[in-house]
């Protein structure tokens, strides 16, 4: 039997050695969206929200960590090179030690991060390989490991494992804490998609890769016109279905696209890429907390 490692407590060990006792600004990104961090850190002083996310956690490791590990091919030097390749980039861009990645054929048109404090790793869908150019894989990939750098992991895995129903084994108060938990992942996936622009440097293909997971298809996404795809951003902000998205984990996905849009309008950005000027990301944050706001 194929044994799986997939500690990710070297990464732990390896950045406390690099960076010596962490401080508050140590914990995140230096382009993480504020309304993360924000909320991030009022849901740590929650003690109902986080007794739920643990318990979420250990119910994970004991059903689905086989399960996702058992399904899926380890990424290295020899299998899938190409993908590890784009993992050792992002990684060195971001400041991380590389992580594990798994390609699964049961993941379909999506990518994940689980873990606990102590383990952590990444799972790719195997038709996202097929669907996505290098630089959209980058992207995607840039976007995982900002999960990872951001302290993401365990409330993360807490938001996946009680979408899927687990909250019939830790019922009490998990309707509260799961729109807790589904606030603060909405803007954690800012977050991380502005880490998936930084590995990749390039805002068209992350665009790209945001409208191939929308139609699932190269050809479609190739099709579809950018400026009246955001022009939906208008039908989203009425209507009894914003009700619906207090219960997603992720914004829906044209203001992902239009945020992305701002994030790249920044200062921040202006410097990655060797440009001038650009607007502060604090003033870029206030614009992106009200394109993200549900109700």
């Amino acid at each position: 039997m194929a044994s799986y490692d997939f500690d990710f407590q070297r990464y732990v060990d390896k950045q406390k050695s690099r960076l010596g006792t962490p401080t508050e600004s140590d914990e995140f990104g230096d382009y993480a969206f504020s309304g993360d961090v924000r909320v991030l850190r009022k849901l740590d002083r929650a003690k109902p929200v986080k007794v739920i996310a643990e318990a979420s956690v250990r119910f994970w490791k004991t059903v689905q960590k086989n399960e996702l590990l058992g399904q899926g091919v380890k990424v290295s030097h020899k299998q899938f090179p190409e993908v590890y390749q784009a993992v050792v980039d992002c990684s060195h861009k971001l400041g991380i030690s590389i992580p594990n990645v798994y390609i699964s054929s049961g993941y379909r048109l999506n990518a994940g991060t689980y873990g606990t404090d102590e383990e952590a790793f990444i799972v790719i869908g195997s038709a996202l390989l097929q669907l996505l150019d290098p630089a959209e894989l980058t992207f995607v990939i840039g976007h995982e490991c900002g999960h990872l750098q951001n302290n993401h992991v365990v409330y993360r895995t807490a938001v996946s494992f009680l979408s899927q129903g687990v909250g019939v084994y830790v019922k009490w108060a998990v309707i509260p804490a799961s729109v807790a938990l589904n606030g603060w992942s909405r803007r954690a996936e800012i977050t991380c998609d502005r880490a998936g622009m930084v590995c990749c440097e390039d805002e068209v293909a992350a665009t790209q890769a945001m409208l191939k997971l929308a139609t699932g298809s190269k050809e479609l996404a190739n099709r579809v016109d950018v400026e009246d795809y955001l022009n939906q951003l208008d039908g989203l902000k009425e209507g009894v279905g914003r009700f619906s998205e207090l219960l997603a984990t992720h914004p829906y996905l044209p203001k992902r696209v239009a945020a992305l849009r701002l994030f790249a309008q920044s200062n921040y950005f202006a410097a990655l890429t060797g440009q001038r000027g650009g607007r502060p990301l604090d003033e870029i944050d206030r614009e992106v907390e009200d394109l993200i706001q549900v109700m």
